[in-house]
């Protein structure tokens, strides 16, 4: 109870002083009449705003009224003053403080707490209005409860927060504090100077200067032939335009036999005139060869191997492009090589002829890559070639002329090979997976059967040394073996496939004498012997050599080859340094390496071995010719 009393004794002695404030006031402004409103201390959760704001009541035309207990000086009944219709009230400060005051309260980002709780209304005991300096009315901004009303009215010290508890005292003491450190810190206009920078701020002016305008508007001078016109001023009439006609980069050349011209050299001169005499000399001694094949033990065969070397003379550079194709003529008087490039060029080279410039000829038979070559096992002075251009031709020697095989302008040939030993027949192989069957006995240069295989392309085609109705082609992923006496124009399915690869095969060969080995080179780096000694049944894998094949863009694709001399050995470029050129067994065992490091300094892709000398020809991807010999 003690601390109630003491309670309403502080609020008695707060009354007090505002009483004794408001008769000084008085006293000084010569007002006859105060009335005291207790400001509302019980505040929920807010904080209230109060603002005393100077204004006149001379304008005021309206009545305004008030209880004559609130007229009274010694007044003090509290009751009287909540009789008084709030709504009422209301209205009428409404109409008095909002035209003639400003406001002057602060945002919510800065909350401050007016300490004065007076309410003052005066009145002239004349009922005359004050001046407007002679009277102080407070603007009242109050965040309280939702109805804005309370029917408790406490008052709240102008110089303490006794009614408050410690945690709000706190809490206000922390507002002003932060309020006071933001309004320190000149946010605002510092905003405003930002502002007004960016929008001053104008574009740089660029420091080239525009070209001024010619006063005449002339510009540069012209010929009269660029406007048009003749020396005597007359305009001539405009000339049509003819549409420009794209050349195709490869033309296909004229069907028919072409001449043996060749690109390199003057055709008519005495030089190659004994160039082709002794082309011819020496494929028809090449035929009385002993057709007899003995295969040597691997000691002897590396034996003769080791004894084969490269020098400077037998290197030369023989085509214009990369070598796609190599062969090497069966003679074992003269060494003669002959190499087909992606420009459609077959070049000629006499390795023994000196000096080795002069034993070179390049021909033209092709408008596109040669990617096969063969000497015709019947007659060595006829070389065969096939291009990607659609063409099959046969170089003639003795009669120095390309006579037309087999042509076919709606398809690309990838690889062919003789189905018959006098090179009477051949099996032709097509990019979009189609093979085509050629008699060369048949007049005319069309197929006589075109086959539509389950290939959807092949590179390569081989015909079975012993049993050559069996042909195997190479694709993009697959192996296929066919019996050409099977061969439906409509559709066909292999005799059996090898479908042990996993990415694009590259080519697919059966071995020399007996056919009872087929060597594979897949884009997996991996050579694969299978052994097809048994065609009836399935054909099973023997080896697996793991070998570098990734040529790359520029390089042309290894393709492993047999030995025609060894029936169980082949032949294969390599990626490794130093360069060389492998030879590996069908065991999957090294035999041999081909390597020299001044006259071998890149990569041979394609490679030939002579049927019967020891000799090896490697072309790489710039035209030029590596022989090995002993």
């Amino acid at each position: 109870m003690s601390g109630l009393y003491a309670a309403a004794e502080e609020k008695a002695g707060s009354r007090q002083l505002l009483q004794e404030k408001a008769s000084e006031y008085k006293e000084n402004q010569k007002i006859s009449h105060v009335s005291l409103r207790p400001l509302q201390a019980t505040v929920l959760e807010k904080t209230p705003k109060v603002c005393l704001v100077p204004f006149s009541l001379s304008d005021y035309t309206g009545e305004f009224k008030l209880p004559k207990s609130l007229l009274n000086k010694n007044s003090n009944d509290e009751v009287s003053c909540k009789k008084y219709k709030k709504t009422e009230i209301k209205k009428t400060f409404t109409t008095i403080l909002i035209p003639k005051t400003k406001a002057t309260a602060s945002s919510k980002a800065e909350p401050t707490l007016q300490k004065s709780g007076l309410d003052v209304h005066v009145g002239n005991s004349k009922g005359q209005h004050l001046s407007p300096l002679d009277t102080v009315i407070p603007g009242v901004d109050m965040e309280g409860s939702p109805d804005g009303d309370s029917d408790e009215d406490t008052t709240l010290g102008l110089d303490d927060f006794s009614g408050l508890s410690s945690y709000e005292r706190k809490r206000l003491k922390n507002i002003s504090e932060n309020a006071n450190f933001f309004a320190s810190l000149q946010l605002s206009e510092s905003a405003a100077r930002l502002r007004e920078m960016i929008t001053k701020r104008q574009p740089p002016e660029s420091k080239r200067k525009k070209p001024k305008k010619r006063e005449n508007g002339t510009g540069c001078r012209r010929s009269m032939r660029l406007q048009n016109v003749d020396p005597s001023g007359v305009s001539l009439p405009e000339t049509p335009t003819q549409p420009t006609v794209v050349e195709d980069e490869n033309p296909l050349l004229p069907p028919g036999p072409l001449e043996m011209t060749p690109e390199n050299r003057d055709d008519n001169s005495e030089l190659f005139k004994g160039f082709l005499q002794t082309w011819a000399e020496v494929s028809k001694t090449s035929r009385s060869k002993n057709t007899e094949k003995e295969l040597s033990s691997i000691k002897s065969y590396k034996a003769s191997l080791g004894g084969m070397v490269i020098n400077g003379e037998t290197v030369c550079k023989v085509t214009k492009g990369s070598i796609l194709s190599v062969a090497l003529h069966p003679s074992e008087i003269r060494t003669l090589v002959a190499a087909g490039a992606k420009s459609g060029q077959v070049g000629l080279w006499d390795v023994t002829h000196q000096p080795k410039e002069d034993g070179v000829y390049v021909f033209q038979p092709h408008s596109q890559p040669v990617s096969c070559l063969y000497f015709s096992p019947a007659n060595p002075a006829h070389i065969l070639s096939l291009s990607y251009d659609g063409t099959l031709r046969c170089g003639d020697f003795s009669k120095a002329v390309f006579e037309e095989v087999y042509r076919n302008e709606r398809s690309s040939f990838s690889s062919f090979d003789f189905l018959a030993e006098d090179a009477s027949s051949l099996i032709v192989g097509h990019w979009d997976g189609s093979m085509s069957l050629v008699d060369r006995r048949t007049p005319g240069t069309s197929y006589e059967k075109l086959i539509n295989s389950s290939m959807r392309k092949i590179r390569t085609v081989h015909v079975h040394p012993v049993h050559r109705q069996y042909f195997i082609t190479a694709g993009l992923s697959d192996v296929h073996l066919y019996d050409a006496r099977r061969l439906n124009p409509k559709g066909n399915q292999p005799l059996i496939s090898l479908t042990e690869h996993t990415k694009s095969i590259a080519s697919a060969y059966f071995s020399p004498f007996t056919g009872n080995r087929v060597v594979t080179t897949c884009a997996d780096c991996k050579l694969r012997i299978f052994d097809s000694s048994c065609i009836s049944s399935q054909i099973s894998l023997l080896t697996t050599i793991k070998h570098n094949t990734i040529t790359g863009r520029w390089l042309t694709r290894f393709q492993a080859v047999w030995d025609p001399k060894q029936e169980d050995c082949f032949i294969v470029g390599s990626m490794a340094h130093p360069r060389q050129v492998e030879i590996f067994h069908e065991s999957g065992k090294w035999v041999h390496s081909f390597l020299d490091g001044e006259c071998l300094a890149s990569v041979c892709s394609i490679n030939a071995m002579h049927p019967t000398q020891y000799i090896l020809a490697g072309g790489n991807s710039s035209g030029k010719i590596h022989v090995f010999m002993s």
